[in-house]
């Protein structure tokens, strides 16, 4: 990213070879992940105390090359995983080692790499933010996307109902392949009332809205009685001030981020081995919706804000 802007600022370079200091591991990566938030760092939302040009990306997955002084617990050649790694959209990274994760036999460098962010934010939704009970009926929006597609799996794996949300009817089969009871087609923001419906005329026990502004007060409407709206998403923009004495119907709001379901190396690897465990037990599936060459990041960046993709979007760094 050589400047703020548009895809126009992105640019496939030369740069030096990254070393592992003290405390992290050098990785070359295999497969980086690709997030709303590295469109948001783009466009000046995030990282502008780090100067230009920078790389961009967070997650990924690869082979460790070399260790620090001082790390234990990785070895030569190990497959690892991470998230929240700054400049993951390269051949190599030098990582802090309490930021990554083994990849188990049996997940793919590309399923590890589409889990991470988007896993575990799903996986605190549900079980953190709002521990879905058996019965539960819960509202997702953008149902076939990254976060959408695992946290309806998730919802349904805690004995949850899901109405999900997608933009056209394109979407709809992905939703309903991933555990989704209902799927709305709504791209104009008018869904509560079906959704109300739906739910038996008294709305849903919690709402997992990362829309935007244009879909807030939709999602108030959707609430039942003392329900949850965990909001997120910070590149679409907030709602604006709020008076919390007009909230309706007692509900609970509240801003969900996933690094406070991984506060810890501890949680982290236990959050990232509860995923894999899924995955390998057939109970999560990770649907990843397309695959880049590194040198192509600016046309990931365009399909995923175009919205018309679904699943993960993953670059290789490898590819030609």
């Amino acid at each position: 990213m050589n400047k703020i802007g548009g895809i126009d600022a992105m640019a496939h370079m030369e740069r030096p070879e990254p070393v592992a200091g003290a405390g992290e591991v050098l990785v070359q990566v295999a497969v980086a992940g690709v997030n709303f938030m590295d469109i948001g760092v783009r466009q000046g939302m995030a990282w502008n105390e780090m100067p230009n040009p920078k790389i961009l990306g967070v997650e990924g997955a690869g082979r460790v090359l070399a260790l620090g002084e001082g790390v234990e617990g990785f070895t030569l050649g190990q497959r690892v995983a991470w998230v929240y790694a700054p400049g993951s959209y390269a051949e190599k990274i030098a990582i802090p080692a309490a930021s990554l994760v083994p990849v188990p036999h049996g997940i793919s460098d590309q399923t590890a790499a589409a889990v991470m962010m988007q896993g575990l934010t799903a996986s605190h939704f549900a079980t953190d933010f709002y521990p879905v009970q058996p019965g539960d009926i819960a509202f997702v929006h953008a149902a076939a996307g990254g976060v959408g597609l695992l946290l309806s799996q998730i919802i349904k794996l805690r004995g949850g109902r899901v109405i999900g949300r997608v933009s056209s009817q394109a979407k709809v089969a992905a939703a309903k392949a991933a555990g989704a009871d209902h799927v709305i087609v709504d791209a104009e923001g008018n869904f509560a009332e079906e959704a109300r419906r739906l739910s038996g005329g008294e709305g849903v026990h919690v709402v997992f809205d990362g829309s935007g502004p244009s879909t807030f007060q939709g999602s108030l409407d959707v609430l039942r009685r003392s329900g949850t709206f965990c909001w997120y998403g910070p590149v679409l923009g907030g709602p604006g001030p709020l008076d919390i004495m007009s909230l309706p119907k007692s509900i609970k709001l509240g801003y969900a981020v996933f690094m406070d379901h991984i506060h810890t190396p501890e949680l982290l690897r236990a959050r990232t081995e509860q995923l894999f465990g899924w995955i390998l037990e057939g109970k999560l599936a990770v649907h990843i919706g397309g695959v880049y060459p590194l040198a192509d990041a600016a046309q990931a960046h365009a399909d995923m804000a175009s919205r018309a993709t679904t699943g993960k979007l993953l670059l290789l760094p490898g590819a030609a």
